[in-house]
């Protein structure tokens, strides 16, 4: 829309504006131009003609509805919205129902087709591979190699996480086959953490319950034994340590320790049940598949032991472990930022539900590259936890529906990628708890 406006000012100050559209639901920005034509007024005073272009603003909630007790917390690029503590969560059901139902539907030759193209691309990136001398002065041509495949291979490793959830096809047995391979060759245990993910999802930001980057509290040993290294290190050194920890060593110190897993579990283990580590994460048949799952990670682990003795250990480093490094990288940045920053909390038994879970993750821009490879996972993310059964491709228009449904629960978080990374790396030390909410301090 446009419009003219008249603004008074004196002297040298600097105008700004913004303005709304009368009856448009539309939150808008003002794109001010001066036009020539000024007029004199009194006391120094002046009036100048100004043309306002409205430029709708990009998704995001008001900032009211916080309250004091919450100033000292720090702001992401949500601004404070998700810890409005005033807002009403729908039921389940409810959220459900604002969703088209074809979403929902699985479509068995689609999802193979997306199989298929992630598994060509990741093929096509290793055959480049071989063309590459293994000679120390190709070095930085085996790492851009590396950061390549394994962000391409991503793409496997999120077609089989679709399959853990149900969502690739309804044909159960296929749908496990495909993601028992795809995972067994990422060196994922497939029904271990199908499991351990379905408990992620069911306890999405609770304290006790939860599943993966469950926060440590303050006036804990964990807690205030992280602020510490914190202040010991200085907040660079300790948060590129930081970065290190958790996006190369974070996703096998999970699988094989529980690590960030929350204290509910214990100490756990995705390929055995059973003591020293703690078997409460998989009751049940979960034990049998928890060893099945071990099976197929071995098997593949004598795979690229066969072809370490024929080849040689330095081919399968370059090729396979490079690349695998960098899709654990990805793996584990989708799940730390869909769910941490330093204003979004988490909750407690007493005030925890299913739905508020869900609405306290986020979406970020990651771009079309990588939305296209890694099949919109970290864009469509809350989506996803309203219903993990919605196929990727359905994500999108599930995501819409939300956003108009329920703009004030939808969180987009518009910090480009590597800042949101840094900033919670560095921040999001330790949480401690305002009113119903923990929040990290």
């Amino acid at each position: 829309f446009a419009s003219t406006r008249h603004v008074w000012w004196k002297k040298d100050d600097v105008m700004a504006a913004t303005t709304a559209n009368v009856g448009m639901k539309t939150r808008m920005r003002a794109n001010i131009a001066p036009s020539k034509r000024t007029v004199a007024g009194k006391n120094g005073w002046k009036r100048r003609t100004m043309h306002v272009c409205g430029v709708a603003a990009p998704p995001h909630q008001p900032k009211t509805g916080t309250s004091d007790e919450f100033e000292d917390v720090l702001r992401s690029g949500l601004e404070g919205v998700a810890l409005v503590h005033e807002k009403t969560f729908p039921s389940h059901a409810e959220v459900l129902r604002s969703i088209p139902k074809h979403c929902m539907e699985k479509n068995t030759a689609k999802s193979m087709a997306y199989a298929a193209t992630s598994v060509a691309l990741t093929l096509g990136c290793l055959a480049v591979g071989h063309l590459i001398p293994l000679k120390l002065a190709f070095l930085p041509i085996w790492m851009l190699y590396a950061a390549v495949t394994g962000t391409v291979a991503t793409g496997c490793w999120v077609i089989a996480h679709e399959c853990g959830h149900g969502a690739f096809s309804d044909n159960a047995f296929l749908q496990d086959a495909v993601g028992f391979v795809l995972h067994s060759a990422l060196l994922v245990p497939y029904f271990s953490w199908q499991r351990s993910h379905a408990i992620h999802h069911a306890r999405t930001n609770h304290m006790t319950e939860g599943e993966t980057h469950v926060p440590h509290v303050a006036g804990t040993n964990a807690g205030d034994g992280s602020k510490k290294r914190k202040e010991w290190m200085g907040e660079p050194i300790y948060t590129v340590v930081r970065l290190v920890t958790h996006l190369v060593f974070g996703w096998p110190a999970y699988i094989l320790f529980g690590a960030t897993g929350g204290p509910k579990y214990g100490t756990t283990n995705h390929f055995w049940p059973y003591a020293p580590f703690s078997g409460k994460l998989f009751p049940g048949k979960w034990k049998q598949k928890v060893l099945f799952s071990a099976a197929g990670v071995f098997t593949m682990i004598g795979v690229l032991t066969w072809w370490a003795k024929t080849a040689g250990v330095l081919p399968v480093a370059a090729l396979y472990g490079g690349p695998l490094l960098v899709t654990n990288f990805w793996l584990v940045l989708y799940t730390w930022l869909q769910h941490t920053d330093v204003d979004i909390p988490h909750f407690d038994k007493d005030n925890w539900t299913f739905i508020k879970g869900a609405f306290h993750t986020v979406d970020r821009p990651y771009g079309p590259v990588l939305d296209f490879l890694h099949h919109r996972i970290g864009s469509t993310h809350v989506a996803h936890h309203v219903n993990s059964t919605i196929p990727h491709y359905n994500a999108v228009e599930a995501t819409n529906a939300l956003k108009e449904k329920y703009p004030e629960h939808y969180l987009f978080d518009p910090t480009p990628i590597h800042q949101a990374m840094w900033r919670v790396a560095s921040k999001c030390i330790a949480v401690e708890k305002k009113g119903n909410m923990y929040v990290f301090k």
